[in-house]
């Protein structure tokens, strides 16, 4: 049950939520981005991939082997401040480069400055408590489907897979699917004795309102 907490845990990290959110929207709309298939825009994908997951994961490390940081868990919210601050200026980066790009649509920049607003909320937040940034990136990827949702206000959305079939989709069903990933990210944080439950779903509720204010307010 370990592993499986730990596993569910690193393929929701919060630094992978830019990229996820990238994935969705070319999904559900690729015409936005000038395209007819998000597979056509492979090099935005692996740019957001490496600016908000890759780097922030180097510069941890390089944290981690100078010592500034005990470990990569982090278990004390004091350890957290330095990394937070470092990848809050890596997300101010990339929302910067989103809103001047004219190949990036409105309501992604929207929602990467949802991730960008969570994160230094988040900051502020651990400085007082611990709070749980996988439930920040959840609640943001909960109001991200639902603004999805609004936005485009589609039924279904076809995913071209390998071999040329086509997969449809619904958009409640990833909706449902996502909430029931949030759930089993909580239990596995919990399990994990890595945050207790206000931390969870104060986090939750951060992320959430982060995204939805972000989204509300940019587009």
């Amino acid at each position: 049950m370990r592993f499986l907490a730990k596993l569910i845990s690193f393929v929701t990290h919060p630094l992978l939520a830019a990229t996820y959110l990238l994935i969705l929207l070319l999904a559900v709309n690729p015409y936005l981005f000038g395209v007819s298939h998000f597979a056509e825009k492979w090099p935005l994908i692996l740019l957001v991939f490496a600016s908000s997951f890759l780097i922030p994961s180097l510069v941890i490390l390089m944290m981690l082997g100078l010592e500034i940081i005990p470990s990569l868990n982090m278990p004390e919210k004091e350890q957290r401040t330095i990394p937070l601050i470092a990848i809050g200026m890596l997300y101010l980066g990339l929302f910067t480069f989103c809103r001047n790009d004219a190949s990036v649509p409105v309501a992604y920049t929207a929602l990467v400055l949802g991730c960008v607003v969570g994160l230094f909320v988040g900051f502020f937040i651990n400085l007082f408590s611990k709070i749980s940034l996988h439930a920040i990136g959840m609640g943001g990827l909960i109001a991200a489907v639902l603004v999805t949702i609004e936005l485009f206000a589609y039924d279904r959305f076809s995913v071209l897979l390998p071999g040329g079939k086509e997969l449809q989709l619904s958009l409640i069903t990833v909706l449902a699917s996502v909430l029931l990933i949030a759930g089993l990210v909580g239990t596995a944080r919990l399990y994990l004795k890595a945050h207790v439950l206000e931390d969870v779903a104060g986090g939750y509720l951060v992320g959430f309102a982060a995204m939805a204010g972000a989204v509300w307010i940019w587009v």
